[in-house]
């Protein structure tokens, strides 16, 4: 299909061929049977790892290398035995190696499965909300500002639609969409940004709304197309991973120089040169901390996986690390640090208000009983109210095929609390359209802080609901000569309109205070009077009390159009609403969430200060900081404020101010910039297509995934699923224990290398032979550096994570005393063994070389218990609390039995099977580090004060 050429084929014959009805879409099965056909709508990862790339990376790493060289030798050197067992470890390394780098690779591969955006589609007759890759030609969607295209498709209704495309033609300059067909041959077709009835995967709607049935999916799109020619995408690595890579070559240098050290010793003392060659690569493989980056790789992955659990989905791997040193949540009120579940529960006209019985938040679920009716009285001006703010909405509210014929809405929280309002006092929404088509339209702008529709007025005032045309004609139409009666005026002819004095009614929906500035008129007692300063008064005073009770709240306003006069007013720049009636205001709760108070405490004890940022009135925004714990001690700054501020008064504010109001989406992006200019580290949310640019700019892009547009989810880091402020502190949680899991494979390992390291270069001092043979040495790295290290990534947080100031973004990966555990500690593990080495080699004994390798492995095993917490001691962590390192380490220890006491291993590793008394010494010796460990830990924390 993708050759067609859809644009030339008018609306109508597009549909058809594509077998589709544009009010019904697609019917469920017939759109699973093409997907089938078609598979899913997403572009091929032609750049991903699969089995085979993996298996070919850690084949070709440099320990593989010189494990092969190390098993050439022993051939070259005629010892058959040795060239065999480091064969059989050189495959477990790549096999480990690969099974780390895969599972990593899976981990990753369904978070961007899971990193796609949602579509509101047109199934079965109703409006749905599926993702992106479940989408197949034929599939009606519903675009409007904010979206990002999920595939290419035939514009079949556009509302002043716009769309940016420059990642695919380079224009700068959004392109104006219509329903109309392109002509031009085929020979000379027209070039995409002409082609203005089609809309293209990837590209972003930046105005207006409309539909278009899709003509091309996945691979078959122009975006696919351009994909086709990448054969190759490399992978940029963390910061994190940058750092380790560039520390393990510092100490890859730094090993091979002491490698080469003991290489020159053991020669000069009369040891063979085979032996030392062997053991000069074996020691080089030990020292090299290769796994590294895998294992960082595996740890920000399965944090990303503990974080989708929790509700965030990270879409870039770094802002897991970024996430622990957040110093500034900035947030929306709306949806965030509230419940987003808006209930109408004032309507305010002049001289009359309405109070709703409405329900709780949480009752509903999106769908209402059929046959509504008012739950109050309402006059003919609060029913102007009302029809005004659900026609001047998008909001769907349709009818549903549930067994209880219910009634679904869909669609923003706020719009759908007004036409739930309506419909609860019987004026239903797609009725309303049926007799007050809209038939023009200027969405939402955040500067405006207004929406306006037109719809078309019928010729016959018959044609309309009695509570209707008493509504809209009853109020304002005997201002024309109209009677509420019956709408017309006295000479025209029954029934009839004459020469329709009345074309069509405007309604304006917005921030109060806007409208008020736009009315010269207000509706009082049922007719219409000048907006006067007493008026303007009454009005600003209704709106600060409504306000002022933590509601927020939107004002109506509206035009009757005479013939003749609705071109004039409704231009291709919009509406001119410099004239408007102000009907009435409209008051809305939306509480705060309960579990966001505990998650700003939490914030307070994690040195973290949470920031509102919110569009509403002041007075609202201060009424539910209050109640969260956020403070209001410095004031509130408004959007007026942050315009008249200079870069460098701002920066002098945003240390205090934690409350700012009526702000328009640029000023975010003033906020994080000046909020990083002193040093923080920002994470921040926004749901609208003009938070992109903020979202990019902080530290940390937290998109809405509820409320979300596909742009803002874009520009992110992190995706809320569930809106929710508690999930960001979550987040940084899981950042920070994320973190401190890398520090403590680090710890181990390094700790671990070091000690084998100082072992091999101590050894000859102390006037002992070679304290481990070439295979002993890569035996150790392979069970101690494998499973051991990888289940400290996996490391529970520990219990006070949340009770201390993030860290600082440049902390250098040795910084709170791990460079100094890790020598002194290594030099431990060394001393411990090659003191019990040496007592049993001055003996005499034939077991000192096994005393040897069994302390030294058992030791690493210890340090891996003792470094699961910085702080606290096992007993406290908990033996159990982290069952895959308690398993490794019982699998080495059996394992390291099995290479003492099996005749085959004893001959390959050239053991000795210690006695019973032998091995209890071993045993105590390797628990020597774990108690100064310990007891180090313990002393520290006598010193802190305690807390929970």
């Amino acid at each position: 299909m993708a050759a067609e050429r859809w644009y030339s084929l008018e609306a109508s014959e597009v549909l058809e061929r594509l077998g589709v009805d544009r009010e019904s879409g697609l019917e469920e099965g017939e759109a699973r049977r093409r997907l089938e056909e078609q598979g899913p709508n997403e572009l091929e990862d032609r750049g991903g790892n699969d089995a085979l790339r993996i298996l070919r990376a850690q084949v070709s790493s440099v320990m593989v290398w010189m494990l092969l060289a190390a098993s050439v030798a022993s051939l070259a050197f005629g010892d058959v035995k040795d060239a065999i067992a480091i064969a059989a470890i050189l495959v477990l390394n790549i096999l480990l190696g690969f099974r780390q780098e895969y599972v990593a690779e899976k981990a990753m591969g369904a978070l961007k499965r899971l990193a796609v955006p949602s579509v509101r589609v047109r199934r079965d007759g109703l409006v749905r909300e599926v993702g992106a890759r479940s989408l197949v030609t034929g599939d009606v969607v519903i675009l409007q500002a904010g979206d990002v295209v999920p595939a290419d498709g035939r514009v079949v209704s556009a509302h002043a639609l716009r769309a940016q495309e420059s990642a695919l033609t380079g224009e700068s300059q959004a392109v104006g969409k219509d329903t109309h067909a392109v002509g031009g041959s085929a020979e000379e077709e027209p070039a995409m940004g002409d082609r203005r009835s089609m809309v293209f995967m990837g590209t972003v709607v930046t105005h207006g709304r409309g539909e278009a049935v899709l003509t091309a999916t996945g691979m078959d799109t122009e975006l696919g197309n351009v994909a086709s020619m990448i054969r190759t995408v490399g992978r940029e690595p963390t910061p994190l991973q940058a750092r380790l890579d560039q520390l393990g070559k510092g100490l890859a240098v730094a090993a091979l120089v002491l490698v080469a050290v003991i290489f020159g010793t053991g020669v000069a003392r009369g040891q063979g040169l085979e032996v030392m060659l062997m053991t000069a690569i074996s020691m080089a493989v030990a020292a090299v901390p290769e796994g590294l980056p895998a294992v960082v790789t595996i740890a920000l992955a399965v944090g990303a996986q503990r974080m989708l659990k929790r509700n965030a989905l990270i879409r870039r791997l770094p802002a897991v690390e970024t996430l622990g040193s957040v110093t500034v949540i900035c947030s929306d009120k709306t949806g965030t640090l509230t419940a987003n579940k808006m209930t109408v529960t004032v309507l305010d006209v002049a001289g009359e208000t309405v109070s709703f019985d409405g329900r709780d938040p949480e009752d509903r679920a999106g769908s209402l009983p059929g046959g509504l009716q008012a739950s109050a009285t309402t006059s003919s001006a609060v029913d102007l109210l009302l029809i005004g703010a659900t026609l001047c909405n998008d909001a769907i509210l349709e009818e549903g095929v549930e067994a209880d014929a219910g009634l679904r809405i869909t669609g923003d929280p706020t719009e759908t609390a007004l036409v739930e309002a309506a419909a609860r006092h019987g004026l239903l929404k797609h009725e309303l359209e049926k007799v007050l088509p809209r038939i023009d339209e200027l969405p939402f702008d955040s500067t405006q802080k207004r929406m306006s529709t037109r719809h078309a007025l019928p010729a016959q005032t018959t044609g309309l609901p009695e509570r209707v045309a008493d509504a809209v004609f009853g109020t304002l139409g005997r201002e024309y000569g109209h009677r509420p009666e019956d709408g017309h005026r006295p000479e025209d002819g029954e029934g009839s309109m004459g020469d329709r004095a009345f074309e069509a009614v405007s309604f304006t929906k917005g921030a109060v205070d806007v409208l008020v500035d736009a009315s010269a008129s207000v509706l009082a007692g049922g007719s219409v009077t000048p907006l006067d300063d007493t008026w303007r008064g009454r009005i600003c005073d209704g709106n600060e009390a409504l306000a002022g009770q933590g509601m927020r709240v939107l004002g109506l306003a509206m035009r009757l159009e005479q013939a003749g006069s609705a071109q004039a007013a409704w231009g291709e720049d919009g509406v001119d609403d410099s004239d408007l009636t102000f009907v009435g205001i409209i008051g809305m709760a939306d509480p705060a969430r309960p579990e966001v108070q505990h998650a700003v405490a939490t914030c307070a004890a994690a040195g973290i200060r949470p920031v509102m940022i919110t569009g509403d009135h002041p007075v609202t925004a201060v009424y539910i900081a209050e109640q969260l714990g956020i403070s209001t001690e410095h004031g509130v700054l408004t959007g007026a404020d942050l315009t008249r501020m200079s870069a460098e008064e701002l920066a002098g504010r945003v240390g205090e101010v934690s409350v700012y109001a009526r702000v328009a989406p640029e000023h975010k992006l003033a906020i994080v910039s000046a909020l990083q200019a002193e040093g923080h580290v920002v994470a921040m949310t926004g749901d609208g297509v003009n938070d992109a640019p903020a979202l990019k700019k902080a530290d940390i892009g937290v998109a809405m995934g509820v409320v979300g547009t596909d742009v803002a989810k874009e520009a992110a880091d992190m995706v809320l699923l569930d809106d929710d402020f508690a999930t960001i502190v979550a987040a940084v949680e899981e950042g920070r224990v994320i973190y401190d899991n890398i520090r403590k494979f680090i710890r181990y390992i390094l700790t671990s290398n070091s000690g084998e390291l100082a072992v091999m270069l101590v050894a000859p001092f102390l006037g002992l032979p070679l304290p481990l043979l070439p295979l002993q040495i890569l035996w150790i790295n392979l069970v101690t550096d494998g499973l051991p290290a990888l289940a400290l990534s996996l490391e529970p947080g520990e219990r006070q994570v949340m009770s201390r100031p993030p860290r600082p973004p440049d902390e250098n990966i040795f910084a709170r005393g791990l460079g100094v555990h890790t020598l002194v500690f290594g030099a431990l593990i060394a001393l411990v063994s090659l003191g019990a080495g040496y007592y049993y080699w001055a003996s005499d004994s034939p077991s000192w070389q096994t005393m040897v390798f069994t302390t030294l492995t058992l030791s690493q095993m210890s340090l891996a218990l003792a470094v699961r917490s910085e702080r606290d001691p096992l007993f406290r962590v908990g033996l159990f609390s982290n069952k895959a390192l308690l398993g490794s380490v019982v699998l080495t220890f059996c394992l390291q039995l099995a290479v003492i006491y099996v005749p085959v291993l004893q001959g390959l590793f050239r053991t000795v099977g210690l006695k019973p008394l032998d091995l209890i010494v071993a045993v105590l010796l390797s628990t020597v580090v774990f108690w100064i460990v310990e007891g180090q830990k313990i002393v520290a924390a006598r010193g802190r004060p305690q807390t929970a």
